[in-house]
């Protein structure tokens, strides 16, 4: 046998070993998260050294972080479909005992006048991160189970949307209103792909509007960002003072950047460098090439995402089709969101970009979602390849 056709044998073998799964999803993950953890180093050296002593502080944290999130990502992927789709019920309550448990004097953590983590140990869990993986399962299964109801009837939707209401309410005790605005978007984006009728739909979405335009004039704080948002250089030193930052980094940063670790916003004027406003270091020492790099990554993400929906749609998996665009959903509109915050297109808010920013529980939960997504699309390329009949939740249990 030649060496050609021995390499191609050897190849061969490899990739018959190797699991059927979305690989480009994973490598594109992959190298996200190690893009991250360069651009979290550039952000956080200098804070650190001042604030530390120690410039790779925030660098050794966040790698903890990842090695948490990567073996996260395995577990959840290793757990068969069938045990999310039974567990639904119990992970959302799950997630309301931990959002009112951080509420409660003495137990959560409060930084900078939110009070958002649990301490446990060396960690500190966020509730409402876990809260937007689960109630994605939540309204996935019960999309399945009520799905002539949520059709047909008023109160098909109304009932879940009452218990996001609840969740909701308690993120905004924290504060925090940029994670509940992506968790009730998010929400009733798979609320429309389950099949609520338009009419019910723009009801309700009014009215999360309106309730959100409440939220914004009730309260004077959120008032003014929307205010600073708007105009952010008429007051560039106080209200305005983080996007008027970013908005020079960007300027700063034009074709392709000052280099990567040249940035100088991140040393001594744009505040939350390494967590919220990433982009903006990435921006600026990168420029527009690496901010269109960066987009195109999650774009692509977002794109997969979809493409394991439609496979198991295409299967009669409905369970399958619904958490896979939910997941999709939550991820583009996080994104989308910090992104926009960090060129000024939204209001800022106090939400990280996913699988980049310095944060443990939000990129924990980014690689639970991501290993989620590669377990569906195991399971949905098996389920194309036996003849079943639609209904994928029988196929689940079988």
């Amino acid at each position: 046998m030649s060496r050609v056709a021995r390499a191609g044998h050897t190849k061969s073998r490899v990739a018959d070993r190797l699991p059927e799964m979305d690989w480009p999803l994973l490598v594109c993950v992959l190298l996200l998260l190690g893009f991250g953890l360069v651009m979290v180093a550039s952000a956080s050296m200098s804070i650190a050294d001042r604030g530390f002593g120690d410039p790779f502080h925030f660098v050794a944290r966040h790698g903890l972080a990842m090695t948490l999130a990567l073996v996260a990502g395995i577990v959840v992927c290793a757990v068969p479909v069938r045990w999310w789709e039974q567990s639904g019920t119990l992970l959302f309550f799950l997630g309301i005992a931990l959002l009112v448990a951080v509420l409660v004097p003495g137990v959560g953590r409060t930084v900078n006048g939110a009070t958002r983590w649990i301490p446990l140990g060396p960690l500190n869990i966020q509730g409402s991160e876990l809260m937007k993986f689960f109630a994605v399962i939540y309204v996935a299964g019960y999309l399945v189970r009520r799905q002539e109801e949520v059709a047909n009837r008023l109160s098909g939707f109304l009932k879940p949307m009452i218990l996001m209401v609840i969740a909701s309410t308690l993120i905004m005790a924290e504060p925090d209103f940029g994670t509940t605005a992506v968790l009730l978007a998010t929400v009733l984006g798979m609320l429309f792909l389950g099949g609520v009728q338009a009419l019910h739909f723009l009801a309700l979405f009014g009215m999360v509007a309106a309730a959100g335009a409440a939220l914004v004039v009730l309260e004077p704080y959120r008032l003014k960002r929307v205010t600073s948002f708007l105009k952010p250089f008429d007051d560039p030193f106080d209200t305005g003072f983080q996007l008027s930052q970013a908005l020079i980094a960007f300027g700063r940063g034009e074709w392709l950047g000052a280099g990567l670790g040249n940035g100088i916003q991140k040393q001594y004027f744009l505040p939350e460098a390494h967590t919220d406003f990433i982009m903006a270091v990435v921006g600026e020492e990168l420029g527009l090439a690496g901010t269109l790099v960066v987009i195109g990554a999650f774009a692509f993400i977002v794109w997969r995402a979809f493409s394991i929906g439609a496979r198991a749609n295409r299967g009669g998996w409905c369970f399958g089709a619904f958490v896979a665009h939910g997941l999709g959903l939550g991820i583009a509109l996080q994104a989308l969101t910090n992104i926009g915050v960090n060129v000024g297109l939204l209001p800022t808010k106090g939400l990280t970009l996913p699988f980049m920013s310095y944060g443990s529980n939000s990129i924990i939960v980014a690689c639970m979602t991501v290993g989620l997504l590669l377990r569906l699309d195991l399971e949905a390329r098996r389920l194309g390849d036996e003849p079943v009949a639609t209904g994928g939740p029988e196929w689940a249990r079988a």
